[in-house]
């Protein structure tokens, strides 16, 4: 397998990890891409609480797409993405800031769609949330990054 594209550059040191993906406190924990399947970890700081002091839930859903996108990226070849085009959550109990884990895998892929699921875990163990996603494979999607000044 030719470990390039955005993930493994990331993953291997050739280019940073997103700002996005920074804030969240993604770290890679295994990931299969054979198997379509990956496990991260988050970092869910205080900065992330409502008002009620739990973790807000577009964070929670952040962190899943986070989780469910790499695990059919990390398989695809040079040059291709999978933009996520429908992501569906359902927040089963609150998170209070921490490590949280997040489990994904490709249910399905196709030519031109793929189908994923996961969820997230708290440092108990315990599910704080799950998602599907439907994403579409994408060539030449990816660009050159613009010339700095």
């Amino acid at each position: 397998m030719v470990r390039e594209g955005p993930f493994w550059d990331a993953i291997e040191g050739r280019s940073p990890l997103p700002p996005a993906t920074v804030t969240l406190g993604w770290e890679l924990v295994e990931v299969d891409p054979d198997r379509g399947t990956i496990e991260v970890a988050f970092i869910a700081t205080e900065a992330f609480l409502n008002p009620v002091g739990v973790i807000q839930g577009g964070f929670l859903a952040a962190m899943l797409d986070e989780t469910l996108g790499p695990a059919l990226v990390a398989g695809l070849g040079p040059g291709e993405f999978a933009p996520t085009t429908d992501l569906h959550v359902q927040f089963l109990r609150p998170a209070r800031p921490g490590r949280l884990v997040g489990r994904g895998r490709v249910v399905r892929r196709g030519r031109d769609v793929g189908f994923l699921a996961g969820e997230l875990v708290d440092a108990d163990g315990a599910v704080v949330a799950v998602a599907t996603a439907t994403v579409q494979i994408r060539t030449r999607m990816l660009r050159d990054p613009p010339a700095k000044p």
